[in-house]
């Protein structure tokens, strides 16, 4: 797998300003909140809806299995209980994911990442992972997720690997350089753009409302492609596409075509 036959330069280097290989509208969780997030349903009912890119949260079992989850603690998504790094696959596998969201989706499970990887190679789907690492286990799990991806991936274009925490990033690129990074910030800073320079990102994954004229201009003249994350409303999309914005990521998938602003 190579960042270069993606459109991308070598690991190391930032992106130039040229085009963004992925699609323009990515799937929140697989589809927003009209299925339980971070499960197969949502990513079957994100493709239903033309969706060809999907964010999702992964995260480690006490055994080290990469699964999605997008909190610490099972009782928002799960009928289960306690913090999700504490328990082993085999225990979070049975659990119930989909009640919580809707009755026709009871029993629905917590995928692997093995399961989701499978998914988007069948329907030849883009994925961006975020490692979301419970706290203490940012190194394991930047470390596990990416060698996983790096032997299981397939398809011409990687999965791009983001996440808040530099420190995961960081070890997911001391074992799969070639997989592309970006790093999520909730505002845009010089800390920030240094950081994503360190760590040989290709992209800035921001809060909607950190992108602006300047912020835009700073970005791009570092070289790094340019994402907004949650964007939900009409007037932000309109701005953002009209700023140049790379990727969107939203939780509408059925108010925005996947096409929109491509």
């Amino acid at each position: 797998m190579s960042l270069a036959g993606a459109g991308f330069p070598g690991a190391a280097e930032p992106a130039p300003r040229g085009g963004w290989p992925y699609p323009r509208w990515i799937a929140h969780r697989g589809a927003g909140t009209l299925a339980p997030e971070n499960t197969l349903a949502a990513f079957a009912l994100g493709h239903a809806h033309g969706y060809r890119m999907f964010e999702c949260d992964v995260r480690l079992s006490a055994d080290g299995q990469p699964f999605l989850l997008h909190d610490d603690r099972l009782e928002r998504t799960t009928d289960g209980q306690g913090e999700a790094v504490d328990q082993r696959w085999a225990e979070l596998a049975g659990l119930d994911a989909g009640s919580w969201h809707s009755p026709r989706h009871a029993g629905e499970r917590l995928p692997s990442l093995g399961d989701v990887v499978e998914f988007c190679r069948q329907h030849d789907c883009a994925l961006n992972v975020e490692l979301k690492p419970a706290p203490g286990d940012e190194v394991r799990t930047g470390r596990e997720v990416a060698t996983r991806l790096a032997r299981s991936w397939t398809l011409a274009l990687p999965p791009l690997l983001s996440s808040f925490s530099v420190a995961a990033l960081a070890a997911a690129a001391g074992v799969a350089p070639q997989l592309p990074r970006g790093l999520l910030l909730e505002a845009f800073s010089d800390e920030g753009l240094g950081a994503a320079r360190r760590l040989g990102c290709v992209a800035l994954i921001c809060e909607q409302r950190a992108w602006d004229g300047a912020t835009v201009r700073q970005a791009r003249a570092a070289g790094f492609r340019l994402l907004a994350y949650t964007v939900n409303e009409d007037g932000e999309a309109a701005r953002l596409l009209a700023l140049g914005v790379n990727g969107l990521i939203t939780d509408r998938i059925d108010h925005f075509p996947a096409s929109a602003g491509a």
